[in-house]
């Protein structure tokens, strides 16, 4: 098993800016983190299920992945459309925008976002299954990307309050940066992207 290949996967995908990540950085700025802590804890738990389903069904999924994915891509999508729309509006309604920043939010976007799917699909059964099988080996290393994705999400949340004042001193222009990120992330997962190529 090439460890380092492994690591640098599982850092890339997670760290790099996605769906939850974007949310996380303007929640942090609009509600603060504790507010946004109930996001990152439905993220954690949503990406530590997806890990540890990869691992019990890979060989299930692995069949039915093609459609599976379709309808992720499509379901994303609409989401991360509505989360980019509450984002935009986060300083003229924060009542409505405030549902974007819940346990349930954050938990849901893990489940239909394309990129979190595809690697919590692959990073165990690719990196690890062709080498260890034990019960006990797999834990760990679902234990490890899970906690990685986490340490993800929170890094996130402290760039949000780093660049809080900021982010507060150019609130509309940064919604809108924000919101602009989850439309083009919806587009380049939607797939209409590679069809339109043909």
């Amino acid at each position: 098993m090439n460890i380092t290949s492994f690591l640098i996967y599982c850092f890339i995908v997670t760290f790099t800016p996605g769906p939850s990540n974007i949310v996380i950085l303007a929640a942090v700025n609009h509600y603060g983190r504790k507010t946004t802590i109930k996001y990152i804890a439905g993220a954690s738990l949503a990406f530590f299920l997806l890990v540890a389903a990869s691992v019990m069904l890979n060989r299930v999924m692995a069949a039915s992945l093609p459609p599976f994915l379709t309808l992720v891509r499509v379901v994303g999508s609409i989401f991360m459309l509505y989360l980019a729309c509450q984002i935009y509006r986060m300083d003229i309604s924060k009542d409505s925008s405030a549902q974007a920043v819940t346990f349930a939010s954050g938990f849901v976007m893990q489940l239909v976002n394309p990129k979190v799917v595809l690697f919590t699909m692959t990073v165990i059964p690719s990196y690890v299954m062709p080498y260890y099988t034990s019960g006990l080996v797999l834990t760990f290393f679902v234990v490890m990307v899970s906690l990685i994705g986490t340490a993800a999400f929170v890094t996130w949340a402290l760039f949000g309050a780093l660049f809080k004042k900021w982010m507060q001193q150019y609130q509309k222009a940064a919604n809108i940066i924000l919101a602009l990120f989850l439309v083009y992330s919806a587009f380049l997962v939607s797939g209409i992207a590679e069809f339109i190529k043909g």
